[in-house]
């Protein structure tokens, strides 16, 4: 009998992958995790934790590489948690995406759809508008980049192949001035230092804005910090500084004051124009998020006289692309920051038929189904967790034509498709989209249609 127990070493074939994007073998009947790995390989694995029914190791020896493997590119993968499929061609990494899809919607779901191919980015690489640096003083010194997979370390990154040109110049500047005025980093177990983390946001341009989020209500020579960032990006439209002293691991605290410039820049997205503040939500990736929409419009099927509900409607650029196909559209969103921006958004746009409500979307719904609103069109974009579990019923008994469902995970996407089914929705339709190249992430448009 294989002695199958942590550190003991094992020949292993990688025949697929899970959900987190590592490798997957099989160890007498027990599923074994391996990351790093790319399907069709084999490995001597040595297992690093076993439980019951799984386990998860690390390759030590690889005796038979794919064809698919290529060179990483990056010195920090395998130790950052940011990219878990630098280590294969990107064509290899759009298959196991697809599969995943196809397999969620099939086990979970109890779907089976002939799914095309997942839709990839032109360019995998510096698609990140936005980018959240954490800062920790270590004993190799400040460092100012990613966590280490599955832990609180910060590693030091000069640069990032996801991140723009323009967050790799300011990084370096930003800690350039920490070293040069000595301003002490955050320390989480302690709760003392000052800078907690660095946030850039880009846009396609070339603009930046800049948070620093900061444990006080104040930087040491802030001028200083303006000009060293401008210097290094000259069209930098503001810096702000975000207050968070709260025992925490969310990012932002509540509190913003600008530094220099204003805090606000703009992006453009489906021939529309949208203002974004640092706690805006917008996909962080411009070019594949259009992709995206491009695939909702088109399940939609709109043709000027509908009125459509869209939920988890955030600032309003699913909504406002649906407006300019539909004859009124409904938002809804449970952010109030979130939905001032989309009213802005609709009327800096010139767009009048679309409206926005604040609230959670399940409540929202049914306030609408009790005023007898019956939209033809549903869209929802729920957050990786799905949609709630009253959701799907009140959705139905509005009784739309079509149900567009974007989701950013395809087991909870396969879970809600399940739900809509027994209230005599059938997915029909769907469609990956890469947003994420070189991470697990992957998102699905799927369109359910109501049974005759």
């Amino acid at each position: 009998m294989t002695d199958i127990r942590k550190n003991t070493v094992h020949t292993l074939d990688i025949t697929g992958y899970n959900a987190e994007g590592m490798g997957v073998a099989r160890l007498e009947g027990m599923v074994v995790f391996v990351p790093c790995t790319v399907r069709g390989e084999r490995w001597k694995v040595r297992l690093e934790k076993v439980n019951k029914t799984a386990a998860w190791g690390r390759g030590v020896e690889l005796l038979a590489p794919s064809p698919e493997r290529i060179e990483p590119g990056c010195p920090l993968f395998g130790r950052c948690g940011g990219c878990q499929f630098r280590h294969m061609r990107y064509e290899e990494e759009l298959r196991a995406k697809g599969q995943r899809i196809s397999d969620a919607l099939e086990r979970v779901g109890h779907v089976k759809l002939e799914l095309p191919p997942v839709l990839g980015a032109e360019n995998p690489d510096r698609y990140r508008n936005k980018v959240q640096l954490p800062v920790s003083q270590g004993k190799g010194g400040l460092a100012v980049g990613y966590f280490r997979a599955r832990t609180h370390e910060v590693l030091d990154a000069s640069d990032c192949l996801l991140q723009p040109q323009p967050v790799t110049r300011l990084r370096a500047a930003f800690k350039d001035w920490m070293e040069k005025c000595v301003v002490p980093a955050y320390d989480e177990t302690t709760g003392k230092g000052l800078i907690r983390h660095l946030y850039v946001r880009a846009s396609s341009r070339g603009e930046s804005l800049v948070c620093v989020v900061a444990n006080g209500d104040a930087l040491p020579r802030p001028d200083g910090l303006a000009d060293a960032l401008r210097r290094a990006e000259p069209r930098l439209t503001g810096l702000v500084l975000n207050t968070n002293t709260r025992d925490t691991n969310v990012i932002l605290g509540d509190k913003y004051t600008v530094l220099w410039g204003r805090d606000w820049l703009e992006e453009e997205l489906c021939q529309l124009t949208f203002r974004l503040s640092v706690p805006s939500f917008f996909q962080i990736n411009r070019a594949q998020t259009q992709v995206l929409y491009r695939e909702a419009l088109e399940l939609a099927a709109l043709n000027g006289t509908e009125t459509v509900l869209d939920l988890y409607c955030g600032i309003g650029t699913i909504s406002l692309a649906l407006a300019q196909r539909a004859g009124r559209v409904i938002g809804a969103e449970i952010v109030p920051q979130a939905v001032e921006d989309a009213r802005e958004n609709a009327r800096r746009n010139g767009i009048t038929n679309a409206e926005f409500f604040c609230g959670d979307a399940g409540a929202v719904a049914a306030r609408l189904a009790d005023e007898r609103v019956r939209p033809q069109v549903i869209c929802v974009d729920p957050p990786r967790k799905g949609l709630a579990p009253e959701v799907p019923g009140i959705l139905a008994g509005m009784a739309p034509e079509r149900i567009v469902y974007v989701s950013c995970d395809p087991a909870t996407l396969a879970r809600d498709a399940d739900r809509f089914a027994r209230l005599g929705y059938r997915a029909v339709k769907g469609q990956g989209v890469d947003l994420f190249p070189r991470t697990a992430h992957v998102e699905t448009v799927c369109l359910l249609t109501r049974e005759k």
